[in-house]
Parts: structure tokens; sequence; C-alpha cells
């Protein structure tokens, strides 16, 4: 399996822009793209129908060798077929997401400012989400937190960070110009006429 360290360009197939049905389809679309990571984000459905999809999208990412993380349910992690599980700021500790998901899985969590990310990070994540940079209707209730930050906190914090929030194909070289080496894009791939190539153009600007 692709170490995060080795990462660049994180997906999600959210539930908001993508039926269950189509998930499968979605999730082969990014990784033919070039997508490092995939994260399923089914907010409001049960955790049946959340196993229900992580048992098609699993071994999908499996095949590829690529990371399947779910949002939130880290205690499904082991039911899903799923490589980890990524927290809120307002969730779970890391300490006990990992405790839920059970040895060797990987745990991310989502920071909104510098403080938060270098508390997130003494808590030994495999990963720490950074933002929202931009408004996002993802996250409507989060206050964009700009790009003035990326440079510093990769640089206060010894895990690897990938900004999050409002990120497009138009927007990703001043992101990149910030500082940052790691993204998640999430509507302007589900959205896109064609997510493979939207995902490929987003990839090919990602440093190696």
């Amino acid at each position: 399996m692709r170490a995060i360290a080795d990462c660049r360009l994180y997906g999600i197939v959210d539930t908001g822009y993508v039926l269950q049905g189509e998930a499968p389809k979605m999730t082969e679309l990014l990784l033919d793209g070039g997508v490092d990571i995939i994260q399923l984000r089914a907010k409001g459905c049960t955790s049946a129908h959340i196993l229900e999809m992580a048992s098609q999208i699993a071994p999908i990412c499996h095949r590829r060798g690529v990371p399947f993380i779910l949002n939130d349910y880290p205690e499904l992690v082991q039911a899903a077929g799923a490589n980890g599980a990524h927290v809120g700021q307002d969730d779970l500790s890391v300490a006990e997401a990992r405790s839920l998901a059970g040895p060797g899985a990987i745990i991310g969590k989502s920071t909104h400012s510098l403080d938060q990310a270098i508390a997130a990070a003494a808590e030994i994540p495999d990963y720490i989400g950074f933002g929202p940079l931009f408004p996002t209707p993802t996250k409507p209730d989060y206050k964009a937190i700009g790009m003035a930050q990326i440079d510093i906190v990769q640089k206060q914090v010894n895990v690897p960070v990938f900004c999050i929030g409002g990120i497009t194909l138009s927007n990703l070289p001043q992101v990149l110009r910030a500082g940052a080496s790691r993204v998640v894009i999430v509507s302007d791939l589900l959205r896109a006429a064609d997510p493979r190539q939207q995902a490929f153009d987003c990839k090919k600007l990602l440093p190696n």
C-alpha cells in the first residue's frame, strides 16, 4: 500500500455529490486520474449503508495499492475493509480513534488553524488536514483561513499536511506557490464533466 508520505492528491467520494450506487464508479475514475488516497464521506448515512458502500470501494482501492479511509466511524474500519479513519477537530482523539480502528490503522485529523495543527500533530496522527483555505460548500460552517500559514504549518509539524477546502484546478497553482505539497480536492473533481481528466490535470501540477 502506498505510504501516506508519498501521497499528494487526496480524493473524497462524498455522498453529498455522488449517489450511493455511483460511488464505486467514481472511485475508479478518481484512481484512474491519479488520486493517491480515497476517503468515503457519507454524512447522514447509516452504518449499514456506509458498510455497504465501503465493501464495494475497498477492493477497488486495495487492487491499486491506495489507502482507503472512512470519514469518522473508526469503529467500522475493520468491518469495512478500510485502512483507517479521518476524525474531525471536535471528534475523538487520535488515540481513541486508533484504538477503535485497530492495529496499524491510518488516522487523520482535521485542523482549522495553526494552533490546532500543532496540537493535533502532538497526538501523532498519520496526517492532518489543514483548512478550509477557501469558502467551500462541503464545509459551509467553517470560515476560510486563507493561505498565509501553509508554509508555516508545514515547518511547525512533523506529519504530512494535506491542505483542504475549496481547492480547484484553477486555484491549485497559487496554493502550491503558498507552500502546499499535498491537497484534498472534493467538489472540483466530483462535479467535473470528466472526473478522471480533472484528477489527472490536478495531479500533473503536484510535486512528485
